[in-house]
């Protein structure tokens, strides 16, 4: 009936087979297909950049992303799966660099943009093959033959309406702004690329600089006379190279500052800091309120405005950025700033205002000197110290030129978080130069409110780290000065310097001056769309700015340049707008997941888009991390290859353990070895139910569809019944994306379905003829039932073994049913099959067996040994009548001979009551002491029974939690227990010479089992066994012979030598050679 199911399974092979099945029978365009087309379940993939080959944090990503839309197909939901590709931006263009042996922008230039960006448009497309055949293998669905590509025209023409939307709203502007920069790339990077690339415990120097001040202006703005000694303005920095830049210097006004004497001078430290800065003896000769430095000038360290070639310019009343006019004497003075940390440093901070953000605001609020003496590859400038060095290796260079002149009073290294670029690790730079912005921050509100519609998980995500990013959300930097992106779609007059924006490819044609050139342009990229040029209305001829988008804006855009809206496809748009479900990584809440939100609300602001939200539901996924809790990086050697372990253990095996290792959103360790630990204890145990039941159905040749007459069997009912509940709870967590939950069901059900209801019902299928054919039909009736409802809710997570499951029980007995799970319809719970108090009489019965096991292994008594009796202690009297009703059962599960139930567990476990020291300790101090003196005064079993139950406990005048108190159980004399959650199982532990016989009949009994497995024996056939043995073994043989035979199906038990043709085995048992061997009957 059923095809024969080799134990010895290669979970690899056999998915390699069950992946041409779904190719030969077109099954996942079918999936989609044959669900009705105004149903509908949206799901958005986020372009991976295929220019490097994934790796198993892809795997990751993909499980989980693949998980939901089959579950939601199987729910009747049609529910396409357009992939893509990101294939802009600096990833794709800094691997084209090293592959040609580029170093800068210069050498790129001097290459050719348009060469440069042909070799990006390779390079995107290089790995395609490798990203199919892995998703292919590891069973993620989506239609790869028509994605969509973020380098195709229609998709960069969506990009240009977009920004246009925003234009017209006055929410797209450029600005001179302090932005992070990297010099390598020679672009700014926006706030969520920023967010990307920091690195804790970076080093970096650590320098206390003076300034010194003319003592006799700080006395009458101060009224301190230093008595001609000179005095200085203490600041830190931890970038010495931004000091030739320094053009004020910020106090806080309502900040007392101390003036301490120090070898001959005075120097001017916060109050609170000086002790630290300048040691405990440090005494101030004076103090000084901040309000009154401000506006003292001091002399300058560095004056890059007259000595070298630095950009140098002043900031107008307006806050606009203007060449200097006149001399620069006196510009540099100490202004008063409310950031001004008084928690470390020294009260007073340096500012640099073509570099630090807060330093220029300052500029424009102050009116302040702009001296740039770094160029945008991060090099200094002549005319300060280490001319032509990068920043970083010039901050030793400044140091010892301060130090030299007596202008460093201390420096050391510090270790702190320290923003690198994203992708090719070089420190940033905070830089003032112009960038275009998206104004974000016009759309606070609508950015919140649609948060709160937006259904998170882990939830907490939603008010933390999501919620805190968009509340201090700042205006995106979305320009970069970069080759291989979407073009800027701004033009600039470069007469009169008005700024336009192009919406459409037929507003280019319509506005350009080569109308022809412009409509026949096949490349929307650099260099072509530089041609294009348009006239101004003053007469000027406009520009294209030479910037592209931030590629971040390519992936933000794909819910609507997938379909080229608004250009085509305006139905479709509408209809798969919101999605329902996206799925990526934690570090996309800085990326995609705040791309997409951006873009929707900026859109929905202009009125462009229905909704201000793109996704209703998310779930955001924890790191991958190796075996030992480390972060995987090539650096360490420690880079799990997602093939090595698909190949090995087999790609359901490695999603079983991504959805059960940990809840979605945090980090799970990942080992080959971890995977191999869930391939045996899931896959294995469930290969061996299925295995065990169509050996067994073939050899009786039922049909396991059939439901028997009449009431079935408690253990049947009881199956059924969690069964049922199982489908409640897997579809209750998949509806509320919560998949992890919904596997650990499922984890737990095959469990107990091959540890308590196979195991308590092996002998229904072993009965022959006539020997209550009904409970056997009730038996294979459940248990089928059981496997295929398991193949239909394993299918969204282990989509390989639930169809071969499904194909083999379902298909070879309906060829009418579905060609395949996953085109099968999602299981319903039956509500009426489930009985929640036979569930939990058998949850009961199970806990008592697991207790006794346990106490028997304490006291190293096998499970084959029978004992005298077992002991319980239930929580309550209606579970000891529930344990007095089952007695046969938890006496054969436990091989025990009689049955107590005790209302006073003292009768076969004792308590150690100990106190907790450490944590009393801490609570109670001094009064330790007399709490553990009365405490041991108390009756030990009356303390127990109150902290089993959780309740406080008195004693003396202290109320006692029960994590106050240890307990320790002990032993009756006689007995071994177990104790858990306010349950006590006591095994007896004496072995009378007549337990001691039949325990070993039931050794003997497990060694010809053993022989019939080792003789590839089937289930069903009758054999002869012969046995050479001492007279232990002989004695035992003879009388317990009847059962011997049955339980090995032996129709002789011979006491001769064997056959030559018999398979023989030397054993020792209990301390005897014995000779043992079987034959199969002819």
């Amino acid at each position: 009936m059923f095809t024969p199911v080799d134990p010895k399974v290669s979970f690899p092979a056999l998915e390699e087979r069950i992946l041409q099945t779904w190719k030969d029978g077109d099954i996942f365009r079918r999936s989609v297909d044959e669900r009705p087309e105004d149903r509908l379940f949206v799901f958005y993939e986020g372009p991976p950049t295929a220019n490097g080959r994934p790796g198993i944090h892809h795997v990751l990503a993909r499980a989980f992303k693949d998980l939901i839309p089959r579950f939601k197909t199987m729910q009747g939901y049609r529910v396409p799966r357009k992939g893509g590709w990101d294939t802009h931006g600096l990833p794709v263009e800094l691997e084209v660099e090293r592959e040609l042996g580029l170093k800068s922008k210069p050498d790129i230039e001097a290459y050719g943009i348009a060469a440069f960006n042909r070799k990006c448009k390779e390079s995107v497309s290089r790995y395609v093959d490798e990203w199919t055949r892995l998703s292919d293998r590891i069973a993620f669905w989506a239609d790869m033959e028509n994605p969509y590509v973020t380098w195709h025209n229609d998709y960069i023409e969506t990009g240009w309406w977009i920004f246009k939307q925003m234009w017209d709203h006055g929410n797209v502007y450029q600005d001179y702004r302090s932005t992070p920069h990297c010099p390598r790339c020679g672009t700014s990077l926006s706030d969520h690329e920023l967010s990307l690339g920091y690195e804790e415990d970076t080093p970096d120097p650590s320098v206390y600089i003076k300034f010194r001040v003319d003592s006799a202006d700080f006395a009458k703005a101060t009224g301190f006379d230093s008595s001609g000694k000179n005095v200085f303005l203490v600041a830190w920095t931890t970038t010495p190279w931004t000091l030739p830049g320094n053009t004020a210097l910020a106090a806080s006004a309502s900040a007392t500052y101390g003036l301490y004497e120090h070898e001959g001078e005075y120097l001017v430290v916060a109050s609170t800091l000086g002790k630290a800065l300048l040691g405990e003896e440090a005494i101030a000769a004076g103090t000084v309120q901040g309000e009154s430095l401000a506006g003292l000038a001091y002399v300058p360290l560095y004056t890059p405005e007259t000595t070298g070639d630095a950009t140098v310019l002043r900031f107008d009343h307006a806050g606009h950025l203007k060449p200097l006019e006149g001399s620069p004497e006196g510009l540099r003075r100490v202004i008063n700033a409310d950031y001004v940390s008084l928690d470390d440093g020294s009260g007073i901070v340096h500012i640099a205002p073509a570099f630090g953000t807060e330093d220029f605001n300052e500029g424009k609020l102050y009116r302040l000197l702009f001296v740039q003496h770094v160029d945008t590859k991060g090099l200094m400038s002549t005319g300060v110290p280490g001319p032509g060095l990068f920043v970083k290796d010039a901050d030793p260079v400044v140091t010892a030129d301060l130090k030299e002149r007596g202008l460093l009073l201390r420096e050391s290294t510090i270790k702190h978080t320290y923003p690198f670029c994203w992708r090719c690790k070089t420190p940033l730079l905070y830089y003032a130069k112009p960038s275009w912005y998206i104004r974000t921050t016009s759309q606070k509100e609508k950015l919140l409110e649609g948060n709160s519609r937006i259904n998170w998980h882990p939830a907490h995500l939603q008010a933390g780290r999501y919620g805190n990013w968009l509340e201090n959300n700042i205006d995106w930097a979305v320009s970069r000065e970069r080759y291989w992106g979407t073009p800027l779609p701004f033009w600039v007059c470069q007469d009169c310097g008005k700024q336009e924006c192009i919406g459409s490819r037929a507003e280019l044609a319509e506005r350009a001056t080569d109308g022809a050139k412009a409509r026949a342009m096949d490349d929307f990229h650099r260099p072509y769309i530089d041609e294009i040029t348009f006239a101004c209305e003053c007469g000027g001829e406009m520009r294209r700015v030479p910037e592209v988008a931030d590629a971040w804006f390519d992936s933000g855009a794909m819910p609507y340049a997938q379909w080229h809206y608004p250009f085509e496809n305006q139905e479709e748009f509408l209809r798969f707008f919101p999605a329902d479900f996206i799925c990526e990584a934690i570090d996309q809440t800085r990326g995609w997941f705040y791309t997409l939100h951006a873009e929707a609300a900026m859109l929905h602001a202009s009125e462009a888009v229905p909704d201000s939200i793109s996704y209703k539901n998310v779930i955001c996924l924890g790191h991958i991390l190796d075996e030992h809790g480390n972060k995987m990086s090539k650096s360490r050697g420690n880079i799990v290859e997602p093939w090595d372990v698909i190949e090995s253990y087999g790609a359901d095996a490695t999603r079983w353990y991504m959805y059960t290792a940990s809840p979605a959103g945090s980090p799970r360790r990942f080992s080959g070895s971890l995977v191999e630990e869930g391939l045996r204890r899931f896959f294995l145990t469930l290969w061996n139910t299925y295995s065990f039941f169509v050996s067994y159905a073939n050899i009786d040749n039922l049909d396991p569809r059939t439901k028997p007459a009449g009431e079935l069997p408690e253990i049947d009912r009881w199956l059924l019944s969690e069964l049922n509940a199982l489908i409640l709870k897997v579809t209750d967590e998949l509806e509320d994306y919560e998949p992890t939950n919904a596997a650990r069901a499922i984890d737990t059900f095959v469990d107990d379905l091959s540890n308590w209801y196979v195991r308590r019902s092996r002998r229904r299928f072993w009965r022959g003829a006539g020997e209550d054919d009904n409970d056997k039909q009730s038996a294979y009736y459940t248990l089928y039932t059981a496997l295929v409802t398991l193949s239909k809710l394993l299918a969204p997570f282990t989509p390989f073994v639930a169809d071969e499951l499904y194909r083999n029980l379902v298909r070879s007995v309906d060829a009418r049913a579905p060609e395949s799970v996953h085109l099968a319809e999602w299981p319903v719970a039956d509500s009426a099959a489930i009985d929640s108090a036979l569930n939990s009489e058998t949850q009961l019965l199970k806990r008592v067996a697991s207790l006794g096991r346990s106490a028997r292994a304490r006291s190293q008594i096998k499970v084959r040994q029978p004992v005298a009796e077992v002991a319980v202690s239930p929580r309550t009297p209606e579970e000891g009548q529930v344990l007095k009703r089952n007695a046969a059962l938890i006496l054969e599960e436990l091989n025990a001979k009689a049955l107590r139930v005790v209302d006073d567990e003292s009768d076969v476990v004792r308590w150690n009551v100990k106190p907790n020291l450490p944590v009393l300790g801490k609570k109670y101090g001094s009064a330790l002491a007399e709490i553990r003196k009365a405490l041991a005064a108390m009756d030990p079993r009356e303390v127990a029974d109150t902290v089993r139950r959780g309740r406080n406990l008195t004693v003396t005048s202290y109320d006692l939690e029960p994590a106050d108190i240890l307990l320790e159980p002990l032993d009756a004399e006689g007995f071994a227990s177990a104790t858990e959650s306010g349950y006590t199982v006591a095994v007896a532990t004496t072995i009378t010479p007549e337990l001691a016989d039949e325990g070993l009949a039931r050794e003997i009994v497990r060694r010809l089992q053993d022989l019939r497995r080792e003789a590839d024996f089937d289930l069903s056939d009758r054999i002869t066994a012969w046995y050479v043995a001492g007279s232990d073994v002989t004695r035992v043989v003879q009388s317990f012979g009847d059962y011997i035979r049955g339980e090995t199906l032996s129709t002789e038990l011979v006491a001769a030598g064997p056959p030559s043709d018999a398979h023989v085995s030397e054993q020792t048992i209990e301390g005897e050679r014995v000779t043992l061997a079987v034959r199969r009957n002819s």
